[in-house]
């Protein structure tokens, strides 16, 4: 079965709505307390479980369209926009290691797609 455009499109755009939901996880937790009150009110949280549940549905929509060999691997985008998320909102710092990191994770998913 090769893998088809729109399927790769999905699973990219899977990413980076999961990105956010990680991003809505990281500032839900700065407001999270000992008492339980804190996780079921806490706005943040939940808006990240629900783009992470939307990054799901994209997701599984993506892998009817192709190869789960090809597909899979594209979920490491996350990584990548997660940071550029936290460079751009969270003002957090990057070093030339995390960014050569961030250039093989994106050079991975070039080998992978060019193995396609």
């Amino acid at each position: 079965m090769a893998t088809k455009l729109w399927a790769v499109g999905l699973v990219i755009f899977a990413t980076f709505i999961g990105a956010f939901g990680a991003l809505f996880f990281k500032l839900g937790a700065d407001k999270l307390h000992r008492q339980f009150k804190s996780i079921i009110t806490n706005t943040r949280l939940f808006i990240g479980i629900v783009l992470y549940g939307i990054s799901t549905i994209f997701f599984l929509a993506g892998l009817k369209g192709g190869e789960l060999s090809v597909l899979y691997p594209l979920a490491s985008l996350s990584y990548a926009w997660t940071v550029l998320l936290s460079i751009k909102i969270l003002g957090e710092k990057m070093n030339s290691w995390k960014w050569s990191g961030i250039a093989l994770i994106l050079l991975g998913v070039v080998f992978i797609g060019l193995g396609a």
